[in-house]
This record gives structure tokens, C-alpha cells and sequence, in this order.
């Protein structure tokens, strides 16, 4: 391996470390600080914090490897997201910022549903720290997987001494540089690495496929076009051979965005409400051209490799291949960096969200009820270590598929997570009993369609993406148990923006 990847990718390592020691500095000093930056971000590391925590690895490894397999027909799942993603900013943001500091400055999500509740206040709390911790060890895995393969397909051999493959080696390195970080600075660590991480992803996501399209080899748009055409006439269709199953459960993705708590604590960290519109501008922009980024990458990656007669064994490393086999040393290290950084942000958001309900869910509400803010800080980052470690373990299998484990746990976040939010910031008539029941409705029914194969087969037909009947089944239940019980108290006005 060329000297160039290495200098960029050790300097990309060490800046991150960098920006945790700033941090450690600066805001680790009370569990405000730590877990939510002290409610301080600019609106611009707002907005891109929660872009690059949200895009993870699946952006440069799964949706490029979904389009190279089925053409445009998977972009829907980029325009579901898009469309998601610009809801949530304007429904959600305003009221949750407003909101979490009105219902007793909650610092966690389910700290926020026991204090809007509190009728139920101890098994909201308890039920969505479970949720949490259980869906983001597999979410992070998910992570885990693309930093492996990326060392698996970039440095065969190189790493394969002592028993451990490239695959384990890629693991380790990625999980370590981040508990880095994270440990050591927390949240404000993580917000301005997501911020460093997303101007990476979406440079290597303009760079990308122009050099595939316009470089040695790639023959330009129209070239690329009649390619593709040559090979399957499907690749090029928004429609041809999607049925509306299908269709369905790629744009419902955007329904998950509402009850994903590594981005929806970005909106409780930010400086006001009134600088959400701005990280809501700047958000989408990103979004925008780094969701085209990576769909141009896929579906011309695909004609790139055809018609320079390249063998494709695994559609989700392409980024890898072309990055290795196109570019310079130096520009090579950091489109690795790129997917690093992909892989990162998100790794050390969910480390962080679940290391806080743990710290405050469990080990502040039933342990150590006295425990000053430096002890939960400690606390805190062993819990950081402690999740890395579980989602090592699921991870351990080099088979997993980025965007299989990445669509699971999304559906069981916004199954559980996305009515009851909802609901909770704009409908006064909800209460702790409907809140309850949607939480486990919506999380048990994800789970149990995936248990039982139908996101992959459903009565004959195609499979039905699990966060569809998951979100109806929560939405529904928080509905009719809140309208059958009454808890009084709970009946407010909740719009505080």
C-alpha cells in the first residue's frame, strides 16, 4: 500500500483525536455538557452533525451497491430520506428543542418521555433505554462491518497476522479511533468531528463520480448512458420492474427519521429555536448533494466496471475499488478517510446516545440516585466502551451486509421512536398509557416481522419493509389506548416553540 494513504489517513486519525482533546478541554464538565454539548451548537455544525451521524456507512458502501445492483429503481430510497429528513427539521426540531428544556431539561430521549408523562414516567424511561441500547449495538455494528470491509478490500494482507483477518483488524482500528474521541470528549467531540467528517463525505461524494464519469475510462455521460442501456435497459428506470410493494418500502425510509435519537438529539443540542431554520437550510443542502453524490456513483460505478471489464464481487465496495484503482495515493487516503469519516459519525453518535441512557436511565435512576455530574461523566464513558464492545461481537461476521443491518435497526428506531414523537410534541391528548403501548407496539411489531421473513417474502409477494407495519401499529395504538384512559394531568398545551 502506497505511502500517500497512509500519511492522509494517520492525519485523519489524528486530527479526530485532536478535536476529542479540544473538547475534553472545554465541555466534559457537567452531564449536560457531555451528553449534549451544553445546548451550544452553531446551526451549521447543527445541521451536519446530523446529516453525517444519519448517513453512516450505508451512503458510501450500501445505497452506491444497492444502485450498481438494481439501477435507479433503489434511488427511491434517497428520495424516501430526503423527504423525511426535511419533515423532520420543520415538525420535530423546533418543538423538541423547545420542549426538552421546558419538560425538565431532559438530556436523553427517554428522559424527555418520563418528564411529558409522568404517569408512566419509570417504564417509558426504562422501555426506550432498552430500545435504545438494544437497536443501536446492532446500528453500530452496522458500522463496524463497512470500516472492516473497507480494510478487507484496501489492504489484503497487510493486516492478516496473529490469527486476525483484515476484516477484524478494520474492526478494531474503526471502533478504537472512535472510543477515542468519544470517550475522551463526548459530545461536543462528537458534533465537531460529524461536522469535519461531513465536509469530507460530501467532497469525496462531488469527486467521486465526476472522475468516474469524465476520467480515463469513463467515457462521459452519454457513453455511460448507452452502457448501461447494453447491459439492462432497467438500470436507467425510476419504474421498470418496482412493483408498489417495492416502491413503498424504499420511501418509507424517510419515516424512520422521526424516532432516530442520534439525530434528534442534534435538535435538542442547538443554540436556540430560532437558529433552526438555518441548520434546516444548511442540512438539506448537504443532504441533497451527497444523496446525488452517492447515487451517481453506484449506477455509473456499474458502467465504469463494465465497460472497462472489471469484476464486481461485492456491489458495496465499489467506492473502495474505484478510490484504489483511479486516483492518486494522497486522494486515495482520503476518500478511505471519506468513509471513515461516514462510518465514524455515526459510530460515535450512537455510542454516545446509548452511553447516555444508560448513564441516566439506569445507572442515575436506579443505582446511584445521589451521583454527582463528574461520577455520570465517568460512568458515562465506560458505557461508551461497554456498547463498542457488544457491537464488535455482532459485527464479527465479515458476510453481514451494511445496508440489511442498517435498514433493521432503522425500522425498529422509527417503528418505536417516530409516532410517539410525534405525537407527543404536536397532539395534547396523548398520554403516558398511549405512550407506553406505542412504544412497544411499534417495537415489538418490527421485530416480529423481521423474525418471521416478511421484509424479505410476504404472502407470495415481495417483502414489506418492517418499519411500515411497525410505524402504523404505534401510531394507531398511541391513538385509541390514549383516547381510552384518561390521564389528566398530561392533557397540555405542547406546542412551546
Amino acid at each position: 500500500m502506497a505511502i500517500g494513504v497512509w500519511i492522509s489517513l494517520i492525519g485523519y486519525f489524528a486530527l479526530m483525536i485532536a478535536i476529542g482533546v479540544y473538547a475534553m478541554r472545554t465541555s466534559t464538565s457537567s452531564s449536560e455538557d457531555y451528553m449534549l454539548g451544553g445546548r451550544g451548537l452553531s446551526p451549521k455544525v447543527a445541521a451536519l452533525s446530523a446529516g453525517a451521524s444519519d448517513m453512516s456507512g450505508w451512503l458510501l458502501l450500501g445505497l452506491p451497491g444497492a444502485m450498481y445492483v438494481s439501477g435507479l429503481a433503489s434511488a427511491w430510497i434517497g428520495v424516501g430520506l430526503f423527504v423525511g429528513a426535511f419533515f423532520n427539521w420543520v415538525l420535530v426540531a423546533p418543538r423538541l428543542r423547545a420542549q426538552t428544556v421546558h419538560y425538565g431539561n431532559a438530556l436523553t430521549i427517554p428522559a424527555f418521555l418520563a418528564n411529558r408523562f409522568p404517569t408512566q414516567a419509570l417504564p417509558l424511561r426504562t422501555v426506550s433505554a432498552i430500545v435504545i441500547v438494544v437497536f443501536f449495538a446492532v446500528y453500530t455494528a452496522s458500522g463496524l462491518v463497512a470500516g472492516g470491509k473497507l480494510f478487507e478490500s484496501a489492504f489484503a494482507g497487510i493486516f492478516n497476522f496473529g490469527g486476525l483477518s483484515d476484516y477484524s483488524v478494520g474492526i478494531v482500528i474503526t471502533l478504537g479511533v472512535v472510543l477515542a474521541y468519544t470517550v475522551v470528549g463526548g459530545f461536543l467531540a462528537v458534533s465537531m468531528t460529524d461536522f469535519v467528517q461531513g465536509c469530507i463525505m460530501m467532497v469525496a461524494l462531488v469527486l467521486m463520480p465526476a472522475v468516474v464519469l469524465f476520467g480515463e475510462g469513463g467515457g462521459g455521460f452519454a457513453q455511460a448512458t448507452q452502457t448501461l442501456n447494453e447491459v439492462d435497459p432497467k438500470l436507467l428506470s425510476w419504474t421498470q420492474g418496482l412493483t408498489f410493494i417495492g416502491w413503498l418500502s424504499a420511501v418509507t425510509w424517510g419515516l424512520g427519521y422521526f424516532g432516530q435519537p442520534h439525530i434528534i438529539v442534534r435538535f435538542m443540542a442547538i443554540r436556540s429555536v430560532k437558529e433552526v431554520p438555518a441548520a434546516r437550510n444548511i442540512g438539506m443542502s448537504w443532504m441533497a448533494i451527497s444523496l446525488i453524490g452517492a447515487i451517481g456513483l453506484g449506477i455509473f460505478g456499474r458502467a465504469y466496471a463494465v465497460r472497462n471489464g472489471m469484476d464486481i464481487a461485492d456491489p458495496e465496495t465499489i467506492f473502495i475499488i474505484l478510490a484504489d484503482l483511479l486516483f492518486h495515493p494522497l486522494i486515495t487516503g482520503f476518500l478511505y478517510a471519506a468513509l471513515l469519516a461516514a462510518v465514524m459519525s455515526t459510530i460515535s453518535s450512537q455510542l454516545l446516545v446509548s452511553s447516555s441512557s444508560l448513564t441516566e436511565d439506569f445507572y442515575r435512576l436506579f443505582l446511584r440516585k445521589e451521583a454527582g455530574d463528574k461520577e455520570c461523566v465517568n460512568v458515562g464513558r465506560v458505557c461508551v466502551v461497554l456498547v463498542g464492545l457488544v457491537a464488535s461481537v455482532i459485527a464479527s461476521d465479515p458476510n453481514s451486509q451494511v445496508l440489511a443491518l442498517v435498514g433493521n435497526a432503522w425500522a425498529g428506531f422509527g417503528s418505536a421512536f417516530g409516532p410517539l414523537i410525534i405525537l407527543s410534541l404536536m397532539w395534547s391528548r396523548t398520554n403516558g398509557a398511549g405512550a407506553l403501548a406505542g412504544l412497544i407496539v411499534g417495537a415489538g411489531t418490527a421485530m416480529i416481522w423481521v423474525s418471521l421473513g416478511w421484509n424479505g417474502e410476504f404472502m407470495g409477494g415481495p417483502g414489506v419493509y418492517e418499519i411500515i407495519p411497525g410505524f402504523i401499529a404505534s401510531f394507531i395504538a398511541i391513538i385509541v389506548v390514549s383516547l381510552a384512559t384518561s390521564d389528566a394531568n398530561e392533557y397540555q398545551a405542547v406546542d412551546h416553540t
